[in-house]
This record gives structure tokens, C-alpha cells and sequence, in this order.
């Protein structure tokens, strides 16, 4: 009896973390990938544990295609928790492919302590980089990344860490032209077996 009151009770919480503020939609259940659609490589890199959507496993990207899977300009918030030297990321502006890293739309980062690459957590990966620390590893914390016309802003728990806006004439960096401002879906980034990565209460609001 026991048992079942505490299962239920953190059924319950979880279901609670996942509610979205007023105005956001919530993309993802807590309990399954539905609405969601992985890459066609090392499919097992991504699973659902405790409410949380796990990336750990060799490179894997997983797509959000449910729907309304296309945005523009939105506000997007996702609870992020690393473990030790674990690197990931979210991508936006992006569209499904079936393997490789996206070529389509720009990615924020999650790196608090992974030691093979500078770019830190919230980083507009190769865009405009961020090397200090904003977040620590086996905590949650939130991404909360702002995309408003032609600028990015990207807060971790409310602090802001990068704003970027797009020059004009911007052709994205070298060798990746696809690192422009547009219109897409979300994915998340499964980087390695070696990271861990835990994303959870992912919720979004369009912006006009």
C-alpha cells in the first residue's frame, strides 16, 4: 500500500513539473517520445526515465514533428539537467534529417564541465560563444531561449548570457550556411556515450 501511494505521488510530481506556465505549450508528455521523431542513427541514444527525456549514447538527434512543428518567433524553455563532462544541445530554426548534425538552424548549448570543447552551456554554438560556467552539473536548470525577428536571447534561470542579433548580409559561419535565422522545429542533441543529458518540462510560446 505504501508503495503505491509513493508511486502515485511522484506520478503526480511529475506531472506537475511538466505543467506549463500560462501561454506556453507543453511538447512533450513526460512519459513517451510521442510527437517526437528520432534520427536514423544509434536510435537507443535517446529514451524516456523518470519523466525526463535521456540522451546518452553515440551521436543521435531527436526532432520535435508533432504538432504546429514550426516556429518562427517563440519563447522556448526547457529544464536541463548534465552529468560530469556531458555535452548537448538544443537546436531551433531546424528540420528533420535523417543522420548527421543538423545542417538547418543554430544550436544553443549545454556543456558545464565537458572538457573537449570551450563553448559553454548557452552558447549560440559558433555564433556567439559563451566560456564562462552559468550552470552546474547534476542540478536542473533552465534554458529559456528567446527568438524574437532577427535576435537570440538565451537566460539560464532567469540570468541573461547571450543576445545576438543578425547582422545584415549574414551568410552563417564558415561552412555552415544553414546557421541562419528562419523558421523550423526544435531538436534536441545526443553528442556522445560518454554524456548524459536529461531534458524535461519542454514547453514553448509563439511570438508574433
Amino acid at each position: 500500500m505504501i508503495r503505491t501511494l509513493v508511486i502515485a505521488a511522484v506520478a503526480v510530481a511529475a506531472a506537475l513539473a511538466q505543467k506549463p506556465e500560462k501561454g506556453f505549450k507543453a511538447l512533450f508528455n513526460g512519459k513517451d517520445l510521442a510527437g517526437w521523431t528520432k534520427a536514423k542513427e544509434n536510435e537507443g541514444t535517446f529514451s524516456v526515465q523518470d519523466g525526463a527525456i535521456v540522451a546518452n549514447g553515440p551521436r543521435c538527434h531527436l526532432y520535435y514533428t508533432g504538432s504546429g512543428a514550426d516556429w518562427k518567433n517563440f519563447e522556448l524553455k526547457v529544464d536541463v539537467m548534465t552529468e560530469a563532462n556531458s555535452n548537448g544541445g538544443i537546436y531551433f530554426h531546424t528540420v528533420y534529417q535523417e543522420t548527421g548534425w543538423p545542417d538547418k538552424g543554430f544550436e544553443v548549448q549545454v556543456n558545464n564541465t565537458f572538457n573537449k570543447d570551450p563553448r559553454k552551456t548557452a552558447s549560440l554554438y559558433m555564433v556567439q560563444d559563451n566560456h564562462a560556467s552559468v550552470a552546474e552539473d547534476r542540478k536542473w536548470f533552465t534554458e529559456h531561449i528567446v527568438v524574437k525577428d532577427k535576435t537570440v536571447t538565451v537566460f539560464v534561470d532567469g540570468k541573461k548570457v547571450t543576445d545576438w542579433t543578425q547582422p545584415a548580409g549574414w551568410a552563417g559561419p564558415k561552412n555552415t550556411p544553414g546557421r541562419v535565422l528562419s523558421n523550423g522545429t526544435i531538436a534536441l542533441q545526443g553528442h556522445d556515450p560518454g554524456s548524459t543529458v536529461r531534458y524535461r518540462n519542454i514547453r514553448i510560446k509563439p511570438l508574433k
